[in-house]
Formats: C-alpha cells, sequence, structure tokens
C-alpha cells in the first residue's frame, strides 16, 4: 500500500521545521529493495515508525494524523532521506515528564529496520529541538569538574593522562592493585575494562579495597589527585546501584575522585539514565562497547557512531568513548574529530543538521586504543586541542621503564605539542618521552625516521 499521500510531504522546508521547533528531525541513508519506490518505501518508513500500519484502520482520526511522521526530503541518487517527527509523538516519563532516549530509538530505528521493503536505512545525523534538549538529562558531571579535582584551571584544564589495566582479564585482587599504584605514580586516571567487574578471580569487594589503598599511597607520594572510573554495569539495576554504593561507601572521603563506568551499548540507555540519575556527583563515564555492531561503516543499518555520541550527551554521559580517529589501533578516519566536536561544543554543524545544545553540559571525548606519546601530538593536532581523556593501556604499561614513566612520557607528548615542539629536540629534553621512541620502535620508525641517530640510540 502506497502511504506516501499521508507519510510524505516533500513541500515541507527544513528550515520552516526547524524554527517551528515541533519536531525531532532525522537523516538517513537508505535504498529501498529491488522493485519498490523510493518514495512509496520512505513513506511506508515514516509510517512504521509513527502512526501507521500496513491497512486502514478505524481507530485513525485528524488528531492521530497531527502526529504522523513525514518524509520531507529525498534523493533517489545519494540514498537521503530525512522525516520529521512531532515531538509529542515521543513518549515521557510519568513521574518528571522527562524524554527518554527508548522511546527515540524505539520510533527511528524500531520496526522499520526489518521491513520487507527496506534494503537497509542507517540513521547517521539527527537534530533536537530546544524544547527536547530540555527533556532530557544532560550531564551531572563533566571534564571541568575533573580538572578542579586534579588541581588544574577548570577551563582548559588540559589532558588528563589515563590507562586501563592490562590484561583487562585476568588479575587477581593484589596485581591489580600493584598495577593502579605504579601507573598512578606518574598519571592521573585508571579505568576498569569493559569485562571486568566482579569476577570470581577478582571479587569487587576484595578488589576495590585494595585499589582504594594504592590511590592513597599514590597520592600520598606524588602529592596529587588521582581518579579511577569503576564499572559498575549489571544487567540488573539493583546490583548496578548496589555496586556503586559498595564503591563509594569504600572510597569514603575520596569518593569524588570516582567515575562510574557503564557499558552503556550493551547495557541499553536505562543502565546510563539509572547511573545519571542515582549518582549525579560522579562523573558517568560511557564504554561503547560493541557498537561497532550497528556503526561500523561496513554495518548499513542502525546509526552512526556520531549519533551514539550525540545520542549519549542527552543522556546525561559525562564522557564517551570516541575512538582514536585513525591515530590508534581501531577503526577510524581523521575527520571522526566531528564525533568529539558534536559533544563538546555548546553548538555544532553534523553531517545533516546544525545542533544548538543551549548550555547542556559537555560530554568529554575518551580517547583509548593502541594510543602511546608517539602518537599523541598528531592526534592533538588533528582534534586542534588536548582537552581529552586518554586511556592508553599497552602505551603505559609497554613502556620500556615503568607504567609511571609510561604515563609522564603521555604528559609529555602533550606538552611537546602544546609547545609545538619538535618531537625529537623535545625528546632530548624529556627522558621518558625519548624512552617512548625505544618502547616502541615500529611506530618511532613510521612517524619519526632517523629518529635512531638523532637520539643517539644504536640498537
Amino acid at each position: 500500500m502506497d502511504q506516501s499521500n499521508r507519510y510524505a510531504d516533500l513541500s515541507l522546508k527544513e528550515e520552516d521545521l526547524i524554527n517551528g521547533g515541533r519536531h525531532i528531525l532525522v537523516a538517513y541513508k537508505m535504498k529501498p529493495k529491488a522493485g519498490y519506490g523510493y518514495l512509496a518505501s520512505a513513506a511506508h518508513f515514516a509510517a512504521e515508525s509513527s502512526t501507521g500500519t500496513n491497512v486502514e484502520v478505524s481507530t485513525t482520526d485528524e488528531f492521530t494524523k497531527g502526529v504522523d511522521a513525514l518524509v520531507y526530503h529525498i534523493d533517489e541518487a545519494t540514498e537521503e532521506m530525512r522525516i520529521a517527527y512531532p515531538i509529542e509523538l515521543f513518549d515521557r516519563n510519568i513521574t518528571d515528564g522527562r524524554m527518554m532516549i527508548v522511546s527515540f530509538l524505539t520510533l527511528t530505528i524500531g520496526n522499520n529496520q526489518g521491513m520487507g521493503d527496506i534494503e537497509y536505512a542507517k540513521m547517521y545525523d539527527f537534530y533536537m529541538p530546544r524544547r527536547a534538549i530540555e527533556l532530557f538529562d544532560g550531564p551531572s558531571k563533566d571534564i571541568s569538574d575533573l580538572w578542579r579535582i586534579l588541581g588544574r584551571p577548570i577551563k582548559d584544564g588540559g589532558y588528563i593522562a589515563g590507562t586501563i589495566i592490562k590484561p583487562k582479564l585476568g588479575l587477581r585482587p593484589e596485581p591489580f592493585a600493584k598495577a593502579a599504584y605504579e601507573f598512578w605514580l606518574g598519571g592521573d586516571f585508571i579505568k576498569n575494562d569493559e569485562p571486568q567487574g566482579n569476577q570470581v578471580f577478582a571479587p569487587m569487594k576484595k578488589t576495590i579495597p585494595l585499589v582504594y589503598d594504592a590511590m592513597k599511597r599514590a597520592m600520598d607520594e606524588t602529592g596529587e589527585a588521582k581518579i579511577f572510573s569503576a564499572n559498575i554495569t549489571a544487567d540488573d539495576h539493583d546490583e548496578m546501584l548496589a555496586r556503586g554504593e559498595f564503591i563509594l561507601e569504600t572510597f569514603g572521603p575520596d569518593a569524588d575522585k570516582v567515575a562510574f563506568l557503564v557499558d552503556g551499548y550493551v547495557g541499553g540507555p536505562g543502565m546510563i539514565t539509572t547511573a545519571r540519575r542515582w549518582f549525579p556527583n560522579q562523573y558517568l563515564h560511557y564504554h561503547r562497547a560493541g557498537h561497532g555492531a550497528v556503526t561500523s561503516p561496513q554495518s548499513k543499518r542502525g546509526y552512526t557512531a556520531y549519533v551514539l555520541a550525540k545520542m549519549s550527551r542527552l543522556q546525561g554521559a559525562s564522557g564517551i568513548h570516541v575512538g582514536t580517529m585513525g591515530f590508534g589501533k581501531m577503526e577510524g578516519e581523521k575527520d571522526d574529530r566531528a564525533i568529539a566536536y558534536i559533544i563538546e561544543r555548546d553548538e555544532y554543524q553534523g553531517p545533516a543538521y546544525y545542533q544548538k545544545w543551549y548550555g547542556m553540559k559537555p560530554t568529554t571525548p575518551i580517547i583509548s586504543g593502541g594510543m602511546n606519546a608517539l602518537r599523541l601530538p598528531g592526534f592533538f593536532e588533528n582534534l586542534g586541542h588536548g582537552n581529552v581523556i586518554n586511556t592508553a593501556g599497552g602505551g603505559s604499561y609497554g613502556h620500556i621503564d615503568s607504567p609511571a614513566a609510561g604515563a609522564k612520557s603521555l604528559r609529555q607528548a602533550y606538552e611537546c605539542w602544546k609547545a609545538k615542539a619538535d618531537p625529537i629536540e623535545w625528546a632530548k629534553q624529556h627522558r621518558e618521552f625519548a624512552r617512548a621512541f625505544e618502547s616502541f620502535p615500529a611506530d618511532a620508525d613510521k612517524l619519526y625516521p632517523g629518529w635512531r641517530e638523532k637520539l643517539g640510540v644504536h640498537k
């Protein structure tokens, strides 16, 4: 059944829809299956996303038609489809009237992803009007709160040197805490990795007290504050809250130095919102493990990493992993910096829409995956700033001298870029950075040809 008379209106202008402030707009790359018309398939997609069915039903009235999703732009040659969703269509909390990401996703990538006339459809951008922005939680804490804890300026406080304890599986409580202590002697931030929590060989109630003891000893020795991001992910909200409350109780007077990591993609929006609302005083660390199943360029369905990051800010994530933009081991390109810009700036032109955040707190880009001191200057140059958290596992524990030296080399790499210095010349005056060349010789050979002769390394 061709539903384009009801669920498509190509006379609508995007500018008018935005100025009206009553619609959430969504941009897709959509291709119909062979034998189906583009407009008819697009209208069917919009119908399934909102008020439609495959037949005329007796419950339809004029009000119902007023909350129809409408296709307002198509370009078959570029597979471009844009749909306007009335804001009233989306579910609200009965407790406080707030909007929820689960409703947004249920409508915009719900049943429409499996329809028989759609080859594929992938959301690559969306626009939230001011009223919708006001109805999402947004972050309660941001990177300025971490800078304050670390004794930095709360504006442009700079690079936070972090790590993941590697190997991420297999460490019992004592070696885990020892590894944390060794890094904290030079670095700022340690996170549990996404599989770590309460494994039988490293029960949380034994591990967390040892980690806190390691933090206290490192703070005493260095005179610097430290931060630990603890994984509280669980299938059950009560379990997640129990983990969070135990961790805060254990850290006691230093509970402000605890962030909570939640696996937001596999755990879902409910886990992020529960953490955001129950623990508003903690930095909420959104780990996106598993997201590549839908966000990878190889996937033609679901949504992009840009969309995932944008949603994380609405939900209240203080920080989210954004990839390494081609500088680390993770899939990505240099222009992936747009993923960082949309979450950290108050307004930004995305691939389809210009989004204003109307003062919603920013979400920190977290950089993780194969980074070390030698790769960081190029990364910062590409991004244009260093106000990020970087969790370098091998880049710290793979340093030839020690994890603390690895952490210091990361900080020195940031200072090198900030000073706009030549890395080879910088290395001559900064030992830990210089030793990173010997620690990661394959990267050194690729990025800084001739480094051995310049630094006097003969092996």
